[in-house]
Formats: C-alpha cells, structure tokens, sequence
C-alpha cells in the first residue's frame, strides 16, 4: 500500500514518520522549503516514545510518486482549500482520502469535490508540536489516530490494510466502525475547550479557579450536545460525561491548540471549529450565548490580525 501524507508537519510528520519507521510505503507532499530541509536533515522525531532521525521521500507535486491508495491529510481548516488543490493529482480513482482535521464542515468540503465515496472518517489524537529546527516534539503519552467508513459499511480494503499498518507502528487507535459519532464527541470537547480557553486566556483548570468558571464550561458543553444532537449525534450520558470530567479537572493545565496560536499572533482555526458549530444550531434553533460570545472574540482577533499585515 502506497501512502500520502500532505506535509510533514506536527501531526502528518509524527504519523508518517512512524508508519515508514515500522516499514511503511509513505511519501510526503511537501512545499520545496521543507523538502530541501527533510533531504539535509531527515525527518527528526524527538518523543516520549523513541526518537528517530529518518531519510524520507517527498514530493512537490501530487502527479508524483503514484499511484497512491491512502491520502492523508493532516492540515489546518483554513488551509483547507489548497489543500485540495494539492492532493487533487493524486486522487486516481482507486484512492481513499482520510482527513485528520477536527469539526465536520471539512466533510461537506471534500465530498463536493473528490466524492463521498473517496472520503472516510478521520481524527487525530497526538500531543506533538514543531520545533523551530523543524523537529517534531511528541511530549504527551498518548499518540492515536482512528478512520472509518461513516456510512457504517463494512471497511474497505485500504483501511484495513491502513489498520494492519498503524497497529505495527506503534500508533494507538485503527478502524473505528462508530467514525462519525467519535468525531462529534471530539468536536463537543474541542469547541467547548477553545471556545472558553480563548476567551478567557487560560487553561482549562485556570478558567475553574474563577468563581463561575465550572458552570461556564459546562454550559458550553451543553451548547454543542445540543447540536450535536439536533444532527442525530448525541454522545449519550456515558459520552457526555467523559467530556464534561474531562473538562473539569481541577489544576489541568490543558490548554486548546487555538489558544497557543492566538497567543502567538497566528491564524486561528475559529470559523471550523466554533463558527460551524454556531451556524448548526441555527438551524437547529438551538441558542448558543457562551459560543456566540467566544467566536465574536475569536473574530475580533482575526480581524485586527489582518488589518496588521
């Protein structure tokens, strides 16, 4: 099996990385800058789980190096649409496409585009950042990615072989026949975490030192069960209540991923994640004060970001 992996950063370099380490077909579709550096350097992983320093082959092209049967794609929300640009050479009719991106309007995105049938279930849980020098930092205990097919059908061939390879590699997670209502249960978690970790600057476990932080959390929470719902999606109260204690561990030092970037003047996945998840429950005719209040923030941010360049 030939894989994909759109660039080779945090994520898509950790999963890629270890996939061809435990013997892999992998190739990455990388921009020239970062080609130039994995061909000097190698594609360095510093982890909790091992390190390695590893040759690897990229390409600057999608026409390139196929025919592939996995494309994974492991880029931000925003980047989404040159993201399809890129992959669209090598996407050949015998191809599964497998987005790792959070929410769900990136579904919708590529189904129009490739077709559903090319497109499966996808998430990612790995703790891994970049380095300056380009070195992927896997600093958390936990590294797993899940797919499936959402239509409940049994897995095609592709991800069964997809599984046989990450279980090899060391990576935790595999075939997922519930993909759908796991990528609900994440966004509830996600949107409610950097929904309240950016409008209130802090860690999840700093937002319950504040007198009314609990009860804010949890009414966030409840926000998105509701659509999540409304979709035929609900966790349940075993789901729900995964979500809400891990939301509320008193001196977490969890913090969204959107709040970094915030901080450090970056782009912010808002729209995907937060903004989505409004526009749902409009429709639903569900209210959403605390995630209204966030995204009117997270909009703000971004509009003084690009009026400074």
């Amino acid at each position: 099996m030939k894989i994909l992996i759109l660039g080779a950063g945090a994520i898509g370099g950790y999963v890629g990385g270890r996939l061809q380490q435990s013997g892999a077909d992998v190739t990455f579709l990388v921009r020239p800058a970062r080609s130039e550096a994995l061909q000097r350097d190698g594609l360095v992983i510093k982890s909790t789980k091992g390190d390695v320093t590893q040759k690897v082959k990229t390409v600057l092209n999608g026409s390139e190096g196929g025919p592939y049967d996995v494309v994974l794609l492991t880029c931000k929300a925003y980047d989404l649409d040159s993201a399809i640009e890129a992959i669209a050479p090598a996407v050949g009719p015998n191809a599964t496409i497998v987005p790792l991106l959070n929410g769900m309007g990136h579904l919708d995105v590529l189904d129009a585009k490739f077709g559903k049938d090319k497109v499966v279930g996808g998430l990612a849980r790995v703790g891994v950042a970049m380095s300056a020098e380009g070195a992927i930092l896997h600093t958390s205990p936990f590294a797993a990615i899940s797919f499936g097919e959402r239509d409940g059908k049994p897995p095609r061939a592709s991800l069964v072989e997809l599984d046989t390879a990450i279980k090899k590699s060391g990576i935790d997670g595999g075939l997922n026949p519930n993909i759908v209502q796991d990528l609900w249960d994440k966004w509830i978690m996600l949107c409610s975490l950097a929904a309240t970790c950016c409008l209130m600057r802090g860690s999840s476990g700093d937002i319950l030192e504040a007198d009314e932080g609990q009860a804010i959390v949890l009414e966030t929470v409840e926000e998105g069960h509701k659509v999540a719902a409304a979709a035929g999606h609900d966790p349940g109260d075993k789901g729900m209540q995964t979500i809400r204690s891990f939301l509320t561990v008193k001196g977490s030092r969890f913090t969204a991923s959107m709040l970094h970037d915030l901080e450090k003047g970056a782009m912010v996945e808002a729209d995907h994640v937060v903004g989505d998840m409004i526009a749902r429950a409009k429709k639903a005719g569900i209210a959403t004060p605390n995630l209204r209040m966030a995204y009117a923030h997270l909009q703000v941010y971004s509009a003084r970001r690009s009026r400074a360049g």
